[in-house]
């Protein structure tokens, strides 16, 4: 990590057109901001355009290239760009021009004065389609509801990070809409900011339907990360104990139904669910054990720990 330097990581996926016009705002902004340096990091997730050469004609220091042999998604160059970024802040934002970097030193800002770890941008005004719109608002809603982390647009990719949470968090797959609440489990402060969303000058959106409905299946795996990460068995032992509950409510169901009816299909049905329920029991159970051994041959994590000191016995 270098002190007083700021990071930029910006993944990118056929971009060409935008690119050039980002890099001019970017080093507008941080020309205004004395005593800071800056890197940007552009991570090339598999573009078929000129993206990649384009990167490659900005020859600057300040601006490192990274190419990826083919599309592995957001969450993959991101974390590809977390590895090399060295600075204390790091920011992430999306190469589309949709992302204003005026807003930079207002997120600068805020950190400092509001002693936070990581701040997600909150794009109040939004220059989308309703078809997009509406479906990220109840995501979010829902999001923040399974959480506990209360934002307002967890999907927003313009978003500040102190140096340790981006080495902290590991990302993979499409868990890169959930960095905060990953960087919140951990104890790290999370803040909003309202920032400007600008309609989009190139290209078109990437994402379709199926982001909604893969964002909510990474929802319930983060759920069970954040909740039950370090203490499985309290999950597969509750579904255990649900299970035996279910089981002994049709065991009883299924003998009142022969003793006080007369519909002779109603009991077999109860006993066939009755013993789909207990057979689920063991199998839970199983899996919270081996869930538990598998946690407690980890080693603890180490970067739980924000800071130490020592104070030396007075002889």
């Amino acid at each position: 990590m270098s002190e007083g330097l700021v990071s930029c990581v910006i993944p990118v996926f056929n971009e060409a057109e935008s690119l050039p016009a980002l890099l001019a705002e970017l080093e507008a902004v941080f020309a205004t901001l004395p005593g800071k340096t800056f890197e940007i990091i552009f991570v090339d997730d598999g573009s078929t355009d000129a993206t990649w050469d384009t990167i490659k004609s900005f020859d600057r220091a300040t601006v490192k290239g990274l190419r990826f042999r083919r599309n592995f998604g957001k969450a993959a160059a991101l974390q590809a760009g977390f590895a090399q970024a060295r600075g204390e802040v790091v920011f992430t934002l999306d190469a589309d021009l949709q992302d204003d970097p005026a807003e930079i030193p207002a997120f600068l800002a805020k950190l400092e004065a509001d002693k936070l770890d990581v701040i997600s941008g909150y794009k109040q005004v939004r220059h989308d389609p309703w078809h997009k719109v509406f479906p990220s608002r109840v995501f979010n809603g829902l999001v923040s509801t399974l959480t506990g982390v209360k934002l307002h647009d967890h999907n927003c990719g313009f978003k500040c990070y102190r140096h340790a949470v981006v080495k902290n968090v590991k990302l993979y797959g499409e868990l890169h809409r959930f960095v905060p609440v990953l960087a919140a489990a951990q104890g790290y402060r999370i803040g909003e900011k309202v920032v400007q969303h600008r309609a989009r000058k190139f290209a078109r959106s990437k994402f379709g339907w199926q982001r909604f409905l893969i964002g909510f299946l990474d929802l319930l795996q983060v759920t069970f990360l954040t909740r039950y990460g370090r203490r499985p068995m309290h999950f597969f032992g509750t579904l255990a104990v649900l299970c035996t509950i279910v089981a002994l409510l049709l065991g009883i169901g299924a003998i009142l139904a022969y003793l006080l009816l007369s519909w002779a299909w109603l009991p077999i049905v109860l006993l066939i669910m009755l013993t789909c329920s207990a057979g689920a029991v063991v199998p839970c159970l199983l899996c919270g054990l081996l869930a538990e051994l598998i946690v407690t041959t980890q080693p603890a994590p180490a970067n739980l720990v924000q800071e130490t000191s020592r104070t030396d016995d007075a002889t």
